[in-house]
């Protein structure tokens, strides 16, 4: 069967494409991109189904590089069946799962064990990222070259830091040795201990423990010094303050390899938010103040910061309808990243075409995996977005089988319409979810 998209607004940044064009999509991969594509005559058995999209645009596949599945281990918030379903609901194509898991994906069986799953799903890509040290402990390295022969793209301890520089080095060096790339979670447990949200003045005034923005800094500082001094690369999970944005435009500056993400929540809102208590919004990093907020924003329209990333972590209501201080730091955001992302897209902060950077592109670049672009005789992962969709978020409507999402009842614009994985129609907004 093929494919033809007729009449959309295709944005590629890798191909420097922003017009409305046809796209037609022949044996899974892209066959041509031209304007005003014939189109097969009605009632002939041409072999080719025919959208139009008028009005919509049509960008290369998103792909999400920062995931929490949680399986396995902890199915009870998330399968790779739902959460690939979230994720072909939010637009992307692919997304790499992190490695916190139970077991913990250090070793070549887990890693094969969530392809597995991922390819009895159908839905989604599935990278998974596996973890730099043995059960996510910091002492020991895993065996990174037999991870990435299982299929292991990326490598981090996310939800802990690597505590130790010697550690780090090790990390780095090992991995670069592998073009493997490591993302570094930047926290400095001996500042965060015990905190529940921005350390600040709204922190003081909740009564609230606080967690300042130099645990964040102060670990960004090092990974990039270790990166230069070593002469491999780096990449920054969820940048969230002020300070590790300048780290990291530094950084690029005297041209050491450092990438870096934040997340639309550290982008859309302020730690005034937490005024209601929610626990949808303990997060780590916590969420920062208008300062940090605005640097972020600015660290995304110059480039400093390469990827929006959702950081989706899925929790119960068993670890979230708690006290604050005991509920768990998460929230999930595969379905809402895309229409938070536009956002600024509509307010003129970024161009369409640098949000296809930041969710398409460049996170394929990073991983190293196929995708970010529709040349022609590549796979056909695209994504059709209507931008002018206003919608009111519903969790209790989402493909996820968690619901800890802050923005639940909130008005938003712009969602996927349609994600296309090897050339298949795996969602259709006006389907029925599985």
């Amino acid at each position: 069967m093929k494919l033809l998209l007729k009449g959309g607004r295709i944005v590629d940044p890798s191909q420097d494409i922003d017009e409305t064009l046809d796209l037609l999509i022949e044996d899974g991969l892209i066959a041509r991109i031209a304007p005003n594509l014939p189109t097969p005559e009605v009632g002939r058995d041409s072999g080719t189904a025919v959208v139009d999209l008028e009005g919509k645009t049509i960008v290369p596949g998103l792909l999400d590089m920062h995931t929490h599945l949680r399986e396995p281990g902890h199915e009870y918030k998330e399968t790779i069946l739902s959460g690939t379903a979230a994720a072909l609901a939010g637009g992307f194509t692919a997304v790499a799962c992190m490695a916190n898991t139970s077991p913990v994906n250090d070793n070549s069986s887990v890693t094969d064990f969530i392809l597995r799953k991922a390819a009895r799903a159908d839905l989604a890509r599935v990278y998974p990222v596996a973890a730099v040290s043995r059960n996510l402990e910091g002492e020991i390295l895993t065996e990174f070259s037999d991870l990435k022969d299982a299929g292991a793209v990326a490598l981090s301890d996310d939800g802990n830091p690597v505590a130790t520089a010697g550690l780090m080095r090790r990390a780095l060096e090992y991995a670069y040795s592998l073009s493997l790339p490591v993302i570094s979670h930047c926290e400095d447990r001996s500042l965060t201990e015990g905190g529940a949200m921005n350390e600040g003045f709204v922190s003081t005034e909740l009564g609230l423990p606080g967690i300042p923005a130099i645990a964040e800094d102060i670990m960004a500082a090092r990974d990039i010094a270790i990166a230069e001094y070593t002469g491999t690369r780096v990449h920054i999970a969820h940048v969230s303050t002020a300070a590790t944005v300048e780290l990291v435009r530094d950084a690029k500056r005297r041209g050491i390899a450092v990438t870096a993400e934040t997340a639309p929540h550290y982008f859309t809102l302020t730690d005034e938010a937490l005024r209601s208590y929610s626990t949808d919004l303990k997060v780590y990093p916590p969420i920062r103040g208008s300062e940090d907020r605005d640097a972020v924003i600015g660290g995304l329209r110059d480039g400093t910061i390469d990827v929006i990333a959702s950081d989706h972590a899925p929790h119960s209501s068993i670890e979230k309808d708690v006290e604050f201080a005991y509920a768990a730091t998460g929230l999930i955001g595969l379905e809402t990243s895309l229409a938070l992302s536009l956002a600024m897209v509509e307010q003129g902060v970024i161009s369409i075409g640098r949000l296809v950077e930041a969710m398409s592109v460049n996170p394929a670049r990073i991983l190293g995996v196929p995708g970010g672009t529709l040349r022609t005789g590549t796979a056909a992962d695209v994504t059709v977005i209507d931008t002018t969709r206003a919608w009111t978020v519903d969790k209790n409507a989402f493909r996820s089988l968690s619901r800890n999402c802050p923005f639940h009842g909130r008005r938003l614009t712009g969602k996927a319409l349609m994600t296309i994985v090897g050339g298949i129609i795996k969602y259709r907004e006006d389907a029925k979810p599985l």
